[in-house]
């Protein structure tokens, strides 16, 4: 008896729908094998299966039977097979074709019990069903809400193997999970924290505005207890609102890594993800022998905090470049290569020496000038080059900590930037690129045109602070954007002069 039941398979951040194939010979010794490049999770199934289904009551094929996972030059993972092996192996043995087989796709894990299992990666998996055109998917219940923001497919959650079993035979009715998109989407968009809690750190909020706005990089340097950290938390509260789009395919990266839950199954605000800084270079981009997301993915259309960026190995910082530029991040095993979705503004902090005091007039700084040069040498300059606005974060004084006056909302400052990249979306309206910090050189050539005053401040700047040409390409957009802001056709001098200082930071204090 041949039978054959559509599964899925989750590669990369993305799912490959995998045809489960059971062929129950008329004669031969009892035995199983599963063949389709399976992985151990997935050899071992036969023992979970059987088990399960002895203990749900029914049986298997007593005679030489035969489990096939296509396409077989797929590698096949994890125990998301269990279900609809089992439940092909039941119709195999009862010589059955179940009528719901053909149009929908199984995913499950199996106790020994007969229970059904949570299983990762099932939005990608209803949205590689939608667009093979099946009708139906049968999840745990545990991943139904998660499926069911997808339109045009009906998500079936079951608890056990027989109940899935009675349900494909038709012997039992279940009402698909209602698409709940837009109720999940309104539900999980709310924002605990807010930019009126900072205290003072005025001029930081202004280049934090700034880097929003344009979607530039940004490092935040100060001593230790400045707020840098409780700054970095709030930056995702006035990026603007994330589309529906932008939340399935953030939500699919962290559905195959497997952080969702019965409680957050939905990621509608934009991520915040800030690593340790002994994170290794596969944890901060993703890979292992099967490539899987790490954080840079993970952050994919949110913010990713590097706090105490110099005690980060400078190898793995270095591991940031393409990302940085190119938005994703490509990761080459021998099996193959994987690319990630990897668009994230990032956000870095540091203090200015190792005890954190340089340049304080108040605190003694303890540092020899070669440690403070080490300190600094830990970050090369082509990253530095990378990240567009450098800022300094002073020691917030007594009399803005006892302030009782709230401060500007997350709202506020938001409502500037949406307008301002309003702005931006206007003039890059013919292009793919939305926001100043992704102009290309011929985007700023034509739109950071500068007069004669602003070229020459432009020129004297670049003679006397050394700044390479990408640093060059960085002030022009910084400048954009900050004109933007202010509601400016063409950039000023002192939009100029402003962008010139976000990028001296990193050179005057190492002096």
């Amino acid at each position: 008896m041949f039978i054959k039941v559509y599964s899925s398979a989750t590669q990369g951040v993305d799912a490959i729908e995998v045809e489960i194939e059971v062929n129950a010979a008329e004669r031969g010794d009892p035995s199983i094998r599963v063949v389709g490049l399976p992985d151990a999770a997935v050899r071992e199934s036969t023992d979970r299966v059987t088990t399960a289904i002895g203990n749900s009551g029914y049986r298997w094929p007593q005679t030489r039977t035969t489990v096939n996972l296509a396409p077989a030059d797929l590698k096949k993972e994890g125990p998301g097979f269990d279900l609809p092996i089992a439940l092909g192996m039941i119709a195999a043995a009862q010589k059955e074709e179940l009528p719901r087989f053909g149009r929908c796709v199984v995913a499950g894990e199996l106790a020994l019990n007969g229970e059904v299992r949570s299983v990762k990666g099932a939005l990608p998996m209803a949205l590689e069903a939608r667009e093979r055109g099946r009708k139906a998917i049968v999840l745990p219940l545990q991943n139904v809400a998660e499926a069911a923001v997808v339109e045009g497919l009906d998500v079936y959650g079951v608890s056990s193997l027989r109940q899935a079993y009675e349900f494909l035979k038709r012997e039992l009715e279940l009402e698909p999970a209602p698409c709940c998109a837009a109720e999940v989407f309104s539900k999980f968009s709310e924002e605990e924290v807010d930019f009126s809690e900072v205290k003072g750190q005025h001029q930081v909020k202004r280049a934090i505005e700034v880097a929003v706005c344009g979607g530039h990089n940004l490092l935040l340097i100060g001593p230790p207890g400045s707020g840098k950290s409780m700054l970095a938390k709030r930056v995702t509260t006035i990026l603007p609102p994330m589309t529906l789009d932008e939340a399935i395919e953030t939500t699919k990266i962290h559905s195959v890594c497997g952080l969702l839950d019965a409680k957050r199954f939905f990621v509608s605000t934009r991520p915040f993800r800030a690593p340790h800084h002994t994170i290794s270079d596969v944890g901060l981009m993703g890979g292992s022998s099967t490539p899987t997301p790490g954080e840079v993915s993970l952050a994919h259309h949110g913010v990713l905090f590097l706090d105490e960026l110099p005690e980060f190995r400078r190898s793995t910082l270095e591991t940031l470049r393409v990302p940085l530029e190119e938005h994703k991040a490509v990761i080459s095993r021998a099996s193959g290569t994987m690319t990630f979705p990897s668009d994230f503004m990032l956000v870095a902090a540091m203090n200015p020496c190792p005890c954190g005091h340089f340049g304080n007039p108040k605190r003694e700084c303890r540092c020899s000038p070669s440690q403070v040069e080490r300190y600094r040498a830990k970050i090369s300059g082509p990253l530095l080059d990378r990240i567009d606005i450098h800022v300094e974060a002073p020691a917030v004084e007594y009399r803005d900590l006892t302030d009782e006056s709230p401060g500007e909302s997350s709202a506020a400052i938001r409502a500037r930037i949406l307008e301002a990249r309003e702005r931006q979306k206007r003039r890059f309206k013919k292009s793919r690129n939305k926001v100043n910090g992704r102009m290309n050189h011929r985007a700023i050539k034509e739109f950071c045109g500068l007069d004669a005053e602003s070229s020459s401040l432009l020129e004297r700047a670049m003679n006397s602070l050394n700044f390479s040409a990408r640093a060059y390409d960085r002030i022009l957009k910084v400048s954009r954007t900050i004109a933007d802001l202010e509601g400016a056709e063409r950039i000023g001098h002192e939009h100029l002069g402003e962008a010139i200082g976000y990028r001296t930071l990193d050179r005057t204090l190492w002096v």
